[in-house]
């Protein structure tokens, strides 16, 4: 009789949780997919004004700082205005890349762009995949990537005055490999429930897309110039 004694309302509640958690990540997604957007867009309507865009490019990664740290944190469990946020830091992102985009559309490189987008995409999805069936738990990757994103960032301020073209290589394959697991690490904590809102796990994915993508459109647009 044991055999058909089965706990149904233990069965029904995971089936709830587990339907949940893949509702969470599509609304995850869906977002992720709207930020690349904007992003696009951003870019996009500035791509004209690239000259202007340069010379304030400090003023726009304050203000990509400002709503990262601050708009969204404000804004967390604020339906409605933390999606406006992600959409404005997602939008300035876009701008903030309008330069390199401009530069490589100048030397006759503008395909790369594409290729580039396609390249991070399959590695990202790859990664994605990775982390949502391996029954490796990652958790407790988080002190050590955040550690050494805090070495990369003192090493890329520290090659700003040293102008070492071997040094930013280093640094950028390190910001491409780094990346990659934060993605397999973000993944999975979006996949075990540790957002409490697809906004705040979209942001996460989408800094993880745009730092492997501007490496990669790096190396495959400027690779061969000085």
């Amino acid at each position: 009789m044991a055999l058909y004694e089965r706990d149904y309302t233990a069965s029904q509640a995971e089936s709830t949780i587990s339907s949940t958690r893949v509702d969470f990540l599509k609304k995850t997604y869906q977002l992720l997919a709207l930020s690349m957007v904007m992003a696009a867009l951003g870019a996009y309507l500035t791509m004209p004004f690239a000259a202007a865009v340069q010379s304030m490019k400090w003023v726009i990664f304050g203000a990509e700082l400002l709503v990262l740290f601050f708009g969204l944190s404000m804004s967390r469990g604020k339906p409605g205005l933390n999606m406006f946020m992600l959409f404005l830091f997602t939008f300035l992102t876009g701008v903030s890349l309008v330069p390199l985009l401009a530069t490589l559309i100048g030397l006759g490189k503008g395909a790369v762009i594409g290729n580039a987008f396609l390249a991070t995409s399959v590695l990202f999805g790859a990664l994605s995949l990775f982390a949502i069936n391996s029954k490796t738990d990652f958790s407790s990757w988080g002190k050590p990537l955040f550690i050494t994103l805090i070495v990369v960032v003192v090493a890329s301020i520290v090659n700003i005055f040293l102008g070492s073209g071997v040094l930013g290589v280093i640094i950028s394959a390190a910001v491409l490999l780094l990346f990659g697991l934060f993605t397999i690490y973000d993944t999975q904590n979006i996949a075990n429930g540790a957002y409490d809102s697809p906004v705040d796990a979209a942001v996460s994915l989408y800094l993880d897309f745009l730092n492997m993508f501007t490496v990669i459109l790096q190396f495959m647009g400027l690779a061969s110039d000085d």
